[in-house]
């Protein structure tokens, strides 16, 4: 009986034209989408407040398991407040500073690869110069400095995650410049006077926005985990504030305890960039014109 349901369902996905990558890759589309709604209408759905304190119910488990509060459906954590609201309001932040890092970062360093293909000679040796230290220097040391220095705030911390990779956007970006410039559109659109911020903004950069736009799809989930990283060190969103990064922080002093303080957040993290790794990949399968 079961593998007459297993043959059926198949014989159901071949027949509709869905393939099981597809099916996959719908399935993480579904849950990048579901969580970017969550993180818009957080303020909507959170039934608490996400920083309300209640000792009384202090480590109260899911509701599903035993002792548990139908009230809190994920349970409370050690100061009492509602981890299904904190859950919503951290997948918010997270994904805002996931989102503005890679976007600055992708604007940063296309910028600066279009700057080093444009002048070239001692501009461009300068450029490479700082791409190669910045490439061999571990991003996580220059966080740790820049925090030290600086007193943490999320403005500064999505700084920090905007010139985290723009190494590798300004080498696609100078690469793609230099060979675009050899073709005949640059060439002619040079001829005919226009200036070289119209070359590259309104010629070039639609050329070879695939190839960036499939580097950005790959390198969100390096973002999302980095700030994950520094905010479970207690680096990176600060309270009042929270993020995923910052529930996993809290609760790994309750994991043998309350396992769920740390689980369900992890298990966002993972889903999520796993998610985003798949949809990655299927746009560089459609967009990059060397797979084609």
């Amino acid at each position: 009986m079961q593998n007459t349901i297993t043959n059926g369902k198949r014989t159901l996905i071949e027949r509709k034209g869905i393939s099981a990558k597809t099916l996959l890759v719908i399935i993480a589309a579904i849950w990048l989408l579901a969580m970017i709604l969550i993180g818009i209408s957080a303020p909507l759905i959170a039934v608490h407040d996400y920083q309300q304190i209640d000792l009384v119910k202090r480590l109260l488990p899911p509701s599903w398991m035993a002792g548990g509060d139908a009230d809190h459906f994920f349970g409370t954590d050690n100061l009492g407040r509602d981890n299904l609201s904190r859950l919503f309001y951290s997948i918010r932040l997270s994904l805002l500073v996931a989102i503005l890092g890679t976007v600055i970062c992708a604007i940063v360093g296309t910028t600066i690869g279009f700057v080093a293909a444009h002048f070239r000679g001692f501009v461009d040796d300068i450029i490479m110069m700082l791409v190669d230290f910045q490439a061999s220097l571990p991003f996580m040391i220059l966080a740790l400095a820049v925090i030290a220095f600086f007193e943490s705030s999320i403005v500064l911390f999505i700084g920090i995650m905007g010139i985290y990779g723009w190494e590798r956007y300004a080498r696609f970006a100078r690469a793609l410049a230099l060979s675009a410039e050899e073709q005949g559109y640059a060439v002619a659109v040079r001829t005919f006077g226009a200036s070289p911020v119209r070359v590259y903004v309104r010629h070039i950069l639609p050329n070879v926005g695939n190839t960036l736009l499939v580097n950005m799809t790959l390198n969100f989930p390096k973002v999302i985990l980095m700030e994950t990283s520094l905010s479970f060190l207690g680096l990176g969103i600060q309270p009042p504030n929270t993020s995923l990064g910052n529930l996993v922080g809290f609760g790994r002093d309750y994991l043998l305890t309350a396992w769920w303080l740390t689980i369900i957040p992890a298990a966002a993290i993972f889903l999520t960039t796993l998610s985003m790794s798949i949809l990655g990949d299927w746009v560089r399968d459609k967009l990059d014109p060397a797979l084609k």
